[in-house]
């Protein structure tokens, strides 16, 4: 009776078709030393290199009856190199991740206090307007119409145009006095 070590790679291959797991530790003990090789040497990271060992041959168990492998050892090779790439894409991919949420975090945290800053400026220059005019403005912010805010405070249409035009100039004027303070 002939031992699996002296099987070649296409017997061991049949014998892992038909779902023998001797086949496959056969396999497993000629080729992990290759896989291996392959994926530290690109890597240069024994954890990773283990992990793409470990899916490289969990892949060809579990689709031991699907592939026609015709070279094992080329198979294993390009399983191994497949995976390698797809590691240091993820890595990459990561990296990349990892540094605009790092910068989208410092930025939105000069964002918010910038925004609260001109929040406040604002609210203030507002409350400043006169008090027809502010409360015009008010009732604009709250997405009234000028003939509703017209018919609201029984004033013109050309009345409430005039007062929204002067609030807005007035607090253009404003801000291009902050703007130029915080630039």
């Amino acid at each position: 009776m002939k031992t699996y070590e002296t099987y070649g790679d296409n017997q061991l291959l049949d014998l892992l078709s038909a779902d023998d797991g001797k086949a496959f530790t056969e396999i497993y003990n000629r080729y992990w030393r290759v896989v291996f090789a392959i994926a530290y040497s690109r890597l240069k990271d024994a954890h990773l290199a283990e992990d793409i060992l470990s899916d490289v041959f969990t892949s060809l168990w579990s689709n031991r009856n699907k592939s026609a492998i015709s070279s094992l050892e080329n198979y294993l090779a390009s399983a191994a190199k497949y995976l390698v790439f797809a590691s240091i894409r993820k890595k990459a991919h990561e990296e990349r991740y990892y540094a605009t949420s790092q910068l989208n975090t410092e930025v939105n945290a000069e964002d918010d206090f910038i925004y609260k800053q001109l929040y406040e400026f604002a609210t203030k220059e507002i409350e400043s307007l006169p008090e027809r005019c502010r409360l015009i403005f008010r009732y604009r912010e709250k997405g009234m119409s000028n003939s509703e805010i017209a018919l609201q405070m029984k004033i013109s249409i050309k009345t409430v145009e005039n007062q929204i035009n002067k609030a807005f100039h007035h607090l253009r004027f404003a801000m291009k006095k902050i703007l130029q303070v915080l630039i």
